[in-house]
């Protein structure tokens, strides 16, 4: 299992994108709570240094994905049961033909940063969807909002509305143009991306991967300090890169626990979607 001489990625990166596969995949036997081979076997089966090997399962501990014990090895995470990281999800769902991704939440940060990767092998040959969908479900920041508000008597502060919708609009807009010119370049027959605001103060985030994974977390509340317009503002605002992610993907048959989650998650996305939603203003 030599690595790739053409991959411009790290070997360490290499190394853990093949471990993770066969874990997401359950391939070679990788299925919750399996042990992995020892640190030397890896290295004898990738034909790396052993130190390779410690900074890729480091990676994969990281994400959530294994679970060291001392004395005993590395094991593959229950990960219907623990938080897990989004990265290494998206990748492999951008492996199949058709990609559809539809997310809700407060802003679009965390899934731009975590498109990079996959969009970058999409230009690069090494995956090939044949189309994408995105869809963003964000809240309207230019009507009040339950956060963020001043801590002040709880009072909307329009300026601190801007800001919130500053940092939603660069990252959908992001995300429009780096699928956009997939299209254009001719690497993917069709894409569409499309941004839906509603009323509502997202409290929570929402990832629904090819209608097969989910992933859900609450937005932790926190009391911060800026100055906005040259004056200090002490509010409370949502905190994403807090959140902790719980997994959920589609079971063996409808009937399954996970494949209920699956199908009432989508229905609330489109049920929103459809209804209460509408364009954003550009």
């Amino acid at each position: 299992m030599s690595l790739d001489p053409d991959d411009p990625r790290p070997p360490y990166q290499q190394v853990s994108s093949s471990l993770r596969a066969a874990i997401l995949t359950k391939k070679e036997g990788f299925a919750p709570g399996d042990k992995l081979p020892s640190g030397p076997e890896l290295a004898r089966r990738y034909t790396v240094a052993r130190g390779t090997v410690d900074k890729a399962l480091e990676l994969l501990r990281s994400e959530g994905l294994i679970i060291t014990r001392q004395g005993s090895g590395s094991f593959v995470r229950e990960r219907t049961e623990r938080p897990v990281g989004l990265r290494p999800h998206i990748e492999a769902a951008f492996a199949e033909p058709q990609v559809t991704l539809d997310f809700a939440g407060f802003s679009s940060e965390t899934l731009y940063n975590a498109m990079q990767e996959p969009l970058d092998k999409i230009r690069s040959g090494r995956l090939t969807p044949e189309s994408i969908t995105v869809r963003l479900l964000l809240p309207d920041t230019t009507v009040p909002m339950a956060v963020p508000v001043l801590v002040d008597g709880l009072r909307d502060e329009v300026a601190l509305r801007d800001r919130a919708r500053n940092i939603a609009l660069t990252n959908a807009g992001g995300i429009e143009h780096s699928v956009g010119v997939l299209a254009e370049y001719g690497l993917v027959k069709s894409v569409s991306v499309e941004v839906r605001v509603h009323k509502a103060s997202s409290l929570f985030k929402l990832y629904i991967l090819n209608r097969k994974e989910a992933f859900f977390g609450f937005y932790p509340l926190r009391e911060r300090s800026l100055s906005l317009e040259g004056e200090p503002r002490t509010f409370f605002d949502v905190t994403g890169k807090d959140t902790t992610l719980f997994h959920h993907s589609a079971g063996p048959d409808d009937a399954s626990l996970g494949s209920l989650y699956i199908q009432q998650a989508q229905l609330w996305f489109d049920s929103v979607w459809n209804t209460i939603a509408y364009e954003r203003q550009p």
